[in-house]
């Protein structure tokens, strides 16, 4: 039971710190992002349970084409060769046979081509999400861009008109970045969902890719919440 995750428990962190953020900061457009992600959570669910199961009518719709492909091919080299084994020469035999060899070429591919599209076709669905994923993830990052622990040291004399109005004392900003890692940590268990759902290597490299995203960016919030625990060592 502990060797792979579980979707339950991800959603019920994930609503649990939506929930934390809403009482935390309830003006704050964290919370809505949070709460999108647990919906895009709950989608998760239900789409690593597609990619678990066959998908019985597009395997038979692929296993009549392939019946029907075979058939043809085999109708069609069984002609080419019956043709060229009859009172012709040398060379109508080997054009019949070069006929009959492209033929089966052609229908091998056709065939790789049927076999794989359940493949690809759920490969396309969970590649979609990944890309959703790595989109919620830049949000968050641009919610904690503006959010400097610096600006606490000497407010007014580091700010300008243009600076961005702030709001949040040593501890709230804190747990903002907490908040902010913490989504980022949950966009990357989402992601492994579909790698642990999904053995495809294209998957596994965009799996790969969120999973790194994620940790650059957490690793950013980190220095800052760097930043806030030496500015409460000295007692700032």
């Amino acid at each position: 039971m502990y060797r792979h995750l579980d979707i339950d428990r991800i959603l019920e962190t994930a609503a649990r710190l939506q929930r934390r953020i809403v009482e935390r900061f309830p003006e704050s457009n964290l919370g809505k992002v949070a709460a999108e992600l647990v919906a895009v959570g709950e989608q998760a669910r239900a789409r690593c349970d597609r990619v678990r199961r066959p998908h019985r009518l597009l395997r038979a719709a692929v296993g009549l084409a392939i019946v029907a492909l075979v058939a043809a091919v085999g109708g069609v080299v069984w002609l080419a060769l019956r043709l060229a084994t009859g009172p012709l020469g040398a060379t109508e035999f080997l054009q019949g046979l070069d006929a009959a060899v492209n033929e089966i070429l052609l229908a091998a591919a056709g065939v790789y081509f049927l076999v794989s599209l359940e493949r690809r076709h759920k490969r396309r669905d969970v590649l979609r999400a990944l890309h959703e994923l790595r989109s919620i993830a830049h949000v968050i990052d641009a919610h904690q861009l503006t959010k400097d622990p610096e600006s606490l040291l000497s407010p007014h004399r580091s700010a300008t008109a243009s600076s961005p109005e702030r709001r949040l004392g040593q501890f709230e900003l804190a747990r903002y970045l907490d908040y902010c890692s913490e989504l980022l940590s949950i966009i990357a268990k989402l992601a492994a969902l579909h790698a642990q759902s999904d053995d495809d290597p294209v998957v596994l490299g965009a799996v790969n890719d969120v999973e790194s995203l994620t940790g650059d960016l957490s690793n950013k919030i980190w220095q800052k919440v760097t930043i806030l625990d030496t500015m409460v060592v000295r007692g700032q």
